[in-house]
């Protein structure tokens, strides 16, 4: 069992003041793994009052400081991958391979990211031509609160942590208490790589306690969250009497256009991109929308991908998915799962309630797929964040579209199509901050977030930096 974490603080571990207990459970066996203390309000004050303190000086640092100590963030990084794989398939259930390879492979991805944006980014440039001596300057905004998920620790931890740091800001990370032990161990990383004291501050706790704390104390002026839509409500709400900054990336509910000329394996593809990580992850494309000539065989398909996939545990090698996060996300899927059943009139074609056959114990869940599913089910409007998938036809362009944006969220939407300008006919009308067209990912500083109720900031590259950034005019730059 891993033992107790304490605070990081001023640029040191430190006793919490407010000592309340917390399991940290290993969703693939229920075990309890390790406890970590929740801060209280004085944990909360003291993490604040240390990057407050910290920010004169670390706002004036040379970008050429800055820099070298990212660098030196990216070889500490690489060089203890091991062990943060470790952590994240400990606390959430990844497997090992997904866990190597893709969520710590996020971190160390967008941390070159940022580093590649910060190289060429320039904190002060000329208006323009019309007026030669005036400047517009970029400032670092203050210190600002990092609340993280459970779901992709790394990916969205790096996605906040290294951009405030790069634009000269100060911080306190809230990690998830649900799987905290990746953002402790990146704590570890700070500290190995030299920041100052009260640059990074880490502050375990849950969203009542700590992310509220954050949200309204006064001596914050940002708040990066990611998360549910719900909690983004309530942090903005809690926010709204200090006037801070408030960045959201929130939940979705992705459709994933499968024309009829689309390539063969669109369908399965789906289907793989859907369940990995389990389901859990905001941007997944749980509706799959398919062009009527296709839809018998995509019906076929796809019940035949779900029921090939593996589900076991996160310490096993191999291209399974893993089990969800905790028992309440476990019940949350089972009761949509229900849901579909007996009251959305789907017709369920693979998976269903319960635990796959021979795994008793742990939070695993049967990949599921629902078919003949009414847009406006349950199962298609709300967040199911699990390996569950619904499928509807469609016989019209137009109509796909409408189907696509017919959701209160607007984050990532896919299409799957052989005609280009039919392909980029679509992406211009779908209602989403990022659209994936024919299984090919985003590249390296591309911007992250949604529209609607998926959020309202723009995460990676030189569009993370700017989220951390104040914007100053300055006339008369120059004697003249």
């Amino acid at each position: 069992m891993i033992e107790k974490r304490q605070f990081y603080i001023n640029g040191q571990w430190v006793n919490p003041e407010t000592a309340h207990d917390f399991d940290v459970i290993d969703p693939s066996t229920e075990d309890v793994v390790g406890v970590i203390s929740l801060g209280g309000q004085a944990d909360t004050d003291a993490a604040v009052a240390a990057a407050k303190a910290a920010f004169p000086s670390w706002s004036q640092t040379s970008k050429a400081e800055r820099l070298e100590l990212l660098e030196k963030l990216l070889e500490v990084y690489k060089a203890r991958q091991a062990d943060m794989a470790e952590a994240i398939s400990l606390e959430m259930g990844a497997p090992q391979k997904l866990a190597r390879n893709q969520q710590v492979g996020a971190g160390t991805w967008h941390l070159q990211g940022f580093i590649n944006a910060f190289k060429d980014f320039e904190f002060d440039r000329p208006l323009g031509p019309q007026a030669p001596n005036e400047r517009t300057v970029m400032e670092p905004i203050g210190v600002t609160a990092l609340i993280t998920p459970w779901n992709w620790p790394m990916n969205q931890i790096v996605l906040k942590a290294v951009p405030a740091l790069a634009s000269g800001c100060t911080m306190v990370l809230k990690p998830s208490e649900v799987a905290p032990l990746s953002g402790l161990l990146f704590a570890e990383m700070i500290h190995e790589a030299g920041f100052p004291a009260g640059v990074f501050n880490l502050v375990n706790g849950d969203g009542l306690g700590v992310g509220t704390q954050l949200s309204v104390h006064p001596d914050v002026d940002m708040v990066s969250f990611t998360g549910s839509s719900r909690a983004g409500i309530a942090i903005s709400k809690a926010a709204a009497d200090t006037l801070k900054r408030v960045s959201l990336e929130l939940g979705g509910k992705g459709a994933n256009i499968i024309f009829a000329n689309a390539a063969e394996d669109a369908v399965t593809n789906g289907v793989a991109r859907c369940m990995r990580n389990s389901g859990q992850s905001c941007n997944a494309p749980t509706r799959m929308l398919v062009e009527r000539s296709r839809y018998a065989e995509a019906l076929e398909q796809a019940a035949a991908a779900a029921e090939a996939t593996k589900v076991g545990p996160a310490s096993e090698e191999g291209n399974h998915i893993g089990p969800v996060v905790s028992q309440m996300q476990f019940d949350k899927i089972q009761a949509l799962i229900e849901v579909g059943i007996k009251e959305d009139g789907a017709t369920l074609i693979a998976g269903g309630l319960g635990r796959p056959e021979g795994l008793n114990r742990g939070f695993y869940v049967r990949p599921t797929i629902f078919a003949d599913v009414d847009n406006t089910a349950r199962i298609n409007r709300e967040e199911i964040f699990g390996p569950v998938m619904s499928i509807m036809p469609f016989d019209t362009e137009e109509e796909a579209i409408a189907i696509a944006n017919d959701t209160p969220y607007g984050l990532t939407n896919y299409i799957q199509c052989g005609d280009q300008e039919q392909r980029q006919r679509v992406a211009r009308q779908l209602r989403s901050g990022m659209v994936e067209t024919n299984s090919v990912g985003f590249g390296m500083g591309s911007p992250f977030g949604g529209y609607k109720q998926s959020g309202n900031g723009r995460e990676g590259g030189i569009f993370g930096l700017h989220e951390f950034m104040e914007i100053k005019a300055v006339s008369c730059w120059e004697d003249v």
